[in-house]
């Protein structure tokens, strides 16, 4: 009887201590936090995303403002994203400067669920207007996605491009097809 209740014990303690391991082997290793993406949904999220990435290259990006865009009025959806019309359209939300002779120019659009997201950027890099400051035109326009809120950069690539780059940490890299064009010079 006492060596059934040795053995009992012997198994219990083997099957803790197994049960034990496998936990700690399926936890995940303590790692700096690599950020897996934001939620972004609403336009408050929308200019919070765009104010972080302001806030973070505040030392590099003109002094800027956040603002959303009424969607309502078709001809800023345009000059706003170069979609030449508003379907599917559900929010915009655009970073400029201040003073508009800058080029400078991020703009996230949030589009419906059954949208065509690939050809929604296509029709946004192609059409674009780089030149819609009175003296000065972007050199360069970036575009991708996250999710269906699709994000445009446009201006010098010293400006552009860090505020893309940002744009990809603050979601993770979790983006979609990466389109770019350059303008001649």
């Amino acid at each position: 009887m006492k060596k059934t209740i040795i053995g009992i014990a012997v198994v219990a303690i083997i099957a803790v201590i197994i049960v034990v391991a496998v936990m700690f082997l399926g936890k995940k290793e303590d790692k700096p936090n690599i950020q897996t993406g934001v939620k972004i949904q609403t336009v408050e999220d929308m200019q919070k995303t765009l104010n972080d990435i302001n806030t973070k290259l505040q030392d590099k990006l003109p002094s800027l403002e956040v603002r959303e865009v009424d969607i309502t009025d078709e001809m800023s959806v345009t000059a706003m994203t170069g979609l030449k019309s508003k379907t599917n359209v559900e929010a915009v939300v655009a970073s400029e400067p201040f003073m508009s002779s800058q080029a400078f120019s991020a703009v996230m659009v949030k589009v419906s669920d059954n949208a065509n997201i690939e050809e929604m950027k296509q029709e946004m890099l192609n059409n674009i207007d780089v030149r819609k400051w009175i003296c000065v035109s972007a050199e360069k326009v970036w575009v991708t996605n996250y999710g269906n809120v699709i994000f445009l950069v446009m201006s010098s690539e010293e400006w552009g491009k860090p505020v893309y780059d940002e744009f990809k940490a603050a979601v993770g890299g979790t983006v979609g097809k990466e389109l770019e064009r350059t303008e001649p010079i």
